[in-house]
């Protein structure tokens, strides 16, 4: 629908597709059903469906556009899983977050090397979505208590002041900045597998060995 649109109304195709799937961290583009339901829908299926029709556009419009596969992709293996159905490449977030080059938090990494499974929880966030986080205290307890909004950033339309329960650019401010006592800490649906933090020079060896 977006290609259709953008090729009828400005001529244009897109520069790249990114494809987030159920087990990315964050806000996620599926129904609260599909993402615990037993049979959710697969990323591997969602990059076959997309792959083969960006294809088609590629030949319509002699255009190459990148496909990009994201949301819970682990290792080298799912690289090139990834890769052998057609994606140009992967999206990885979570991973990188614990390590030392990234710029959150030592305490917002630690979130992320603590966090066990049972800590991984699918939240209704203040925007209206749907998403993955680290299930701790301040969820909680927001769901039981609202919390006093002193500014609005008019970050969404979506967001109504008087009934929100928490202001979601402050609590993702306070992740990074290490406030765990009052942050929403998203995550992807792997984190519980993080157990230390480690260089990017590290990370991507370890990647590039599994291909």
């Amino acid at each position: 629908m977006i290609v259709k649109h953008w090729i009828k109304k400005y001529d244009y195709v897109p520069d790249m597709v990114i494809i987030e799937g159920p087990e990315a961290g964050g806000h996620l583009g599926f129904s609260n059903e599909e993402l615990v339901s037993n049979n959710k829908p697969k990323l591997e299926d969602i990059t076959k469906e997309v792959v083969e029709y960006i294809k088609n556009v590629e030949k319509e419009t002699k255009k190459e556009i990148p496909v990009i596969a994201a949301g819970g992709i682990w290792d080298g293996k799912d690289i090139k899983k990834f890769l052998n159905l057609g994606a140009t490449g992967v999206q990885m977030a979570t991973r990188f977050v614990a390590t030392i080059e990234c710029d959150a938090s030592e305490e917002f990494k630690k979130a992320y090397i603590n966090a066990k499974k049972e800590d991984i929880k699918i939240i209704k966030s203040p925007v209206g979505m749907p998403g993955r986080a680290i299930y701790n205290k301040f969820i909680k307890n927001t769901e039981k208590e609202k919390c006093k909004i002193d500014k609005c950033y008019n970050c969404i339309k979506t967001c109504n002041i008087a009934s929100t329960p928490y202001c979601i650019t402050k609590a993702l401010i306070n992740a990074v900045k290490g406030n765990l006592e009052d942050a929403l800490i998203f995550c992807g649906s792997n984190v519980d597998k993080i157990k230390e933090i480690v260089s990017v020079e590290s990370l991507m060896k370890e990647l590039v060995c599994d291909l």
